[in-house]
């Protein structure tokens, strides 16, 4: 199967944490790297949430209540390169200087525009980029000449890049979002879609209540279910109260496989008129129906020490299992658009049923174990690929990582398996 690699650097926190930590605060100044002369009006902002401020006159900027955790600080100006600087925020205040390096014309230097993007590629971007769910349909890109997508036929791959930044309008959740230092690819050969980059979102205003109440309904909505809601249940240990299965895949690999294709190119090659005897066409037919890969499920439900590992002294807490796993979500129907048959894999347990209405995703990690921060985002996005429904998901259900559901919202927690109807 075709896993997303969404590669946001970023982070997020939870909201028991946000309410029993005491809130941080980061004063820094943006300077030029080589004058370390104050830039004044420059965007600071914290990548992948709401936080963003504006330089002052003397280069100086103040979040004076950020909640607890590790970041990506970004800072842009025009004229100079996108400034990055992880750091991490606690009860101290922190100092920080950011420094942006001029992309200054040389003189004589000769500006070379480059060529229009090829319609065909541009829709292609936008499609995975954007997504193809109900909420995606209300994404606008408002900067379309600032993004430049390029093909290459050499390895059948799509790229894309933004000189700065690349706003996407979601009416649906009433966010605007500049992505800033975007680095977009797609794989037309094994199906992948990955981006990088600093996004921040700014909230959208409406004097129509309605619509302001839509914008919650439907942030309600793209959260309920989602990866950021898993990895928060995962690291409080609320799987099963917020509605989330977790269950083992198990990957079988076919050892012939490899020589039935042998044997069926050699066979085809040597009949090149096609002429089969009934008995070759009999084994053709059955090589035609051998697989690679097969993929079966333990319907039992994984516990907890299978998916988390806690350090010893309690300070770090790590998503760890082995394979592949299958993440049903029960508490929302799925998009009316998505069309892949839901949960491919088993059926639940004899006698049993599930409720048709959930979302099936599948889970798989880079190396060992990845590493859950205390805020609840990955350490390291890098370290987890998601696939199925979580990878139906894109920009339309992208919510910044400071969104927390009111306290008034409820999850519908997974129901037990109920006794299946009995066979007439």
């Amino acid at each position: 199967m075709n896993y997303l690699r969404i590669l946001v650097l970023c982070c997020g926190w939870l909201v028991s944490f946000s309410a029993a930590q005491a809130q941080g605060r980061i004063k820094g100044v943006v300077q030029d790297s080589i004058t370390n002369e104050p830039l004044s009006f420059a965007s600071v902002f914290l990548a992948n949430t709401t936080l963003g401020a504006t330089t002052t006159e003397s280069g100086t900027f103040d979040f004076a209540k950020v909640p607890p955790g590790t970041y990506e600080l970004v800072g842009s100006y025009v004229g100079y390169r996108l400034a990055k600087q992880t750091i991490t925020v606690g009860p101290t205040p922190l100092q920080v200087t950011l420094r942006l390096a001029p992309t200054g014309q040389q003189l004589g230097e000769v500006v070379v525009q480059p060529a229009p993007n090829k319609p065909e590629e541009y829709k292609k971007f936008t499609e995975l980029f954007l997504g193809g769910t109900s909420f995606s349909a209300q994404c606008t890109i408002s900067n379309p000449e600032a993004v430049r997508v390029l093909f290459d036929d050499t390895d059948n791959e799509l790229s894309v890049r933004a000189k700065e930044y690349v706003q996407i309008d979601n009416d649906a959740l009433g966010y605007r979002l500049k992505y800033f230092g975007l680095d977009f690819s797609h794989n037309e050969d094994d199906g992948s879609v990955a981006y990088v980059g600093q996004p921040v979102f700014e909230e959208m205003t409406s004097p129509d209540e309605a619509k302001r109440r839509k914008w919650a309904a439907n942030r309600l909505t793209a959260y309920k279910g989602s990866f950021m809601h898993f990895l928060r249940s995962v690291y409080q240990n609320r799987l099963k109260e917020e509605g989330f299965l977790v269950q083992q895949v198990r990957v079988l690999y076919n050892p012939r496989y490899e020589q039935i294709e042998k044997q069926r190119e050699a066979l085809q090659k040597s009949r090149p008129d096609g002429a089969f005897t009934a008995a070759e066409q009999d084994s053709l037919d059955r090589w035609a129906r051998a697989v690679p890969v097969t993929a079966t499920l333990n319907t039992n439900a994984l516990p907890i020490d299978s998916i988390r590992r806690v350090s010893a002294d309690g300070r770090h807490t790590y998503l760890r299992f082995t394979g592949e796993l299958q993440v049903a979500y029960f508490g929302e129907a799925p998009d009316p658009r998505y069309k892949r048959k839901m949960s491919p894999l088993g059926a639940p347990p004899r006698g049993t049923t599930y409720p048709a209405n959930r979302q099936v995703s599948r889970l798989k990690l880079q190396g060992k174990e990845a590493e859950i921060q205390a805020n609840g985002s990955l350490l390291n996005p890098l370290d987890v690929y998601n696939g199925e429904y979580w990878g139906f998901e894109r920009i339309g259900e992208f919510l910044p990582v400071d969104y927390n559901p009111p306290a008034s919202a409820t999850v519908r927690p997974a129901a037990p398996a109920r006794p299946a109807p009995p066979r007439r």
